[in-house]
């Protein structure tokens, strides 16, 4: 469903709103393979984090996929940026992540979230966001 048909639709299964809170659980962060997805903003603001050149952050925690460039994976799935105390750039990082729960594919249906919140304790705690809000997170992770 696209957004302009979700906002004409008066009975989005999350009209009411949606609760979450990231723990810092890191669950969402590995686990198995995957993408994130990252543009050169991103990566020059993570760089910048950690004290080191775009290029170097890009050699060194980056991957090339098609046209588009990922963060890289550890052996075991996990996020390359996810330490023992968590996410190393958590304050700077990529849309991908700062827009979780709120993905178009989860949010699309009440199972799915459902599904998700198994797995992530910070589903159904915390602040009470919006249905608006809600697509418009939806909408930058579309955007992404």
């Amino acid at each position: 469903m696209t957004a302009e048909k979700r906002e004409t639709t008066q009975d989005v299964w999350y009209a009411g709103g949606l609760r979450f809170a990231c723990t810092r659980c890191s669950r969402c962060c590995g686990g198995g393979p995957g993408y994130v997805w990252v543009v050169e903003e991103e990566t020059r603001r993570m760089a910048t984090y950690l004290g080191m050149a775009p290029r170097q952050f890009e050699r060194e925690f980056c991957r090339q996929v098609w046209v588009r460039t990922s963060l890289k994976e550890k052996s075991n799935g996990d996020c390359v940026l996810l330490s023992r105390d968590g996410c190393s750039v958590y304050s700077v990082r990529p849309m991908q992540c700062q827009t979780f729960p709120f993905w178009p594919d989860i949010v699309e249906d009440r199972a799915r979230w459902q599904a998700v919140s198994r797995r992530c304790p910070g589903i159904g705690r915390g602040r009470r966001y919006s249905r608006e809000e809600i697509d418009r997170i939806a909408e930058r992770r579309r955007s992404t």
